[in-house]
């Protein structure tokens, strides 16, 4: 009898997931949440025995996928997060996380508002469309005079990511977000205003079964600033499951993913790691993007995909992870928009001793973007090695060219 694999959105990294079921001896099913997926340049119909396309009419799409007779819906990407609730309580009720929580998993003001229901620290933020409340509130809160954070409630990867620094006009940053389209291709109805966090920020990825949550790998960020846009990545470093860091990190997002109602799959949660203790930036309830999966399972062996095939094909579940290699993943950045006249500083970076793999889509003489979230990075560079001095090294020798680059 045909196994099925019901994927929705599975585009950027959801696409690894159609072969990584049929390995398992599954049949997958595509299911788009739109008729113009969200990364689109990453959609592979030719992968799937089977394409639904979802109209409007909720159970019209349930009706066409009881033919399947599925047990899980699992989502590709973030974009498929809500769509995924919603079928999973049509078809395989029980099989997600807890409905009721749904906004919670998707939207960053209802995130802070579910860690504070459920008593867990988190930032001072507030969510609104309404200018007219943002000073009043940071009035009542003691933000007036302090660094804040303005970004979009449901986007992702960086995108519109401001920095307010204290005693500087917030409504300029304000504006650009509110009603612009976000990466996901939905216009921004309202904005998130929080307060600055400033510690060590960490990436925890992690997979759930029945409400038990378990370690897939955890990454120390290094990120910069270019103008008033923050966010924007310098490295990823993968840290060992014994290292203090994610020893301090860990009970705090267990109580991030019990606060936001994950039980089933995978979660993607960024966590500042302050003074003050553990506070949660966002999370994501879909497997980390970005050719996130690739590096995980190069530093562990494992990844998201791996676990939710082990899930739900042969009901696994593994509580922690291996730091198999120290691997860095490094990430080259255009300060400004403009012609790049010198793209060969970066020939010889093959020759590095714990080079891995790169990505550089650009030459000289193409005309490049400034980079100012994930999707407009120059060029990333992946170092992996038994010997962290070698992989410091190589890291410096990036970065010096990386001081070079002539853009103009």
């Amino acid at each position: 009898m045909t196994r099925y694999a019901v994927i929705v959105d599975p585009v950027s990294t959801g696409q690894d997931y159609p072969q990584a079921f049929r390995e398992a001896g599954c049949s997958p099913i595509a299911v788009l949440s739109a008729a113009e997926p969200f990364a689109a340049w990453t959609w592979r119909p030719e992968r799937f025995d089977h394409v639904h396309v979802f109209a409007g009419d909720i159970e019209r799409l349930a009706c066409e996928l009881r033919a399947y007779d599925p047990q899980y819906l699992v989502p590709g990407a973030e974009s498929g997060v809500e769509l995924t609730d919603a079928l999973i309580e049509l078809l395989a009720p029980g099989s997600g996380n807890r409905r009721e929580l749904g906004d919670a998993r998707r939207d960053k003001g209802a995130m802070a508002q579910a860690l504070a229901r459920a008593g867990v620290p988190h930032l001072r933020q507030m969510s609104t469309h309404d200018p007219a409340k943002v000073a009043p509130w940071l009035g009542a809160t003691g933000l007036e005079s302090a660094p804040i954070v303005l970004k979009p409630t449901r986007s992702g990867g960086g995108d519109k990511v401001h920095l307010v620094p204290a005693g500087t006009d917030w409504r300029p940053a304000f504006d650009a977000i509110l009603g612009a389209v976000n990466v996901f291709d939905e216009i921004n109805r309202s904005v998130l205003v929080s307060e600055y966090a400033e510690g060590t920020e960490l990436l925890v990825d992690t997979y759930s079964v029945d409400g038990r949550h378990g370690l897939v790998d955890v990454c120390r960020y290094t990120k910069r600033q270019f103008d008033d846009r923050i966010g924007i990545y310098d490295c990823v470093d993968f840290l060992a499951p014994d290292d203090p860091d994610v020893q301090a990190i860990w009970p705090y997002t267990r109580q991030v993913l019990d606060a936001v109602g994950v039980r089933n799959g995978c979660g993607h949660t960024e966590v500042m790691l302050t003074p003050g203790g553990p506070r949660l930036i966002e999370i994501g309830s879909r497997p980390a993007g970005g050719g996130h999966q690739f590096i995980t399972e190069i530093a562990t062996g494992d990844n998201h995909i791996k676990r939710t095939v082990a899930h739900r094909e042969r009901g696994e579940f593994k509580p922690g992870y291996e730091l198999v290699k120290y691997l860095r993943a490094v990430f080259i950045s255009a300060p400004r928009a403009g012609v790049w006249r010198n793209a060969e500083i970066l020939d010889g970076v093959e020759s590095l001793s714990s080079y891995n793999a790169k990505h550089v889509p650009y030459r000289t003489g193409d005309h490049v973007p400034a980079s100012r979230d994930m999707l407009t990075i120059l060029a990333w560079v992946v170092l992996t090695s038994t010997d962290r001095d070698a992989v410091d090294a190589d890291y410096r020798w990036i970065k010096e060219r990386e001081a070079l680059l002539d853009i103009r």
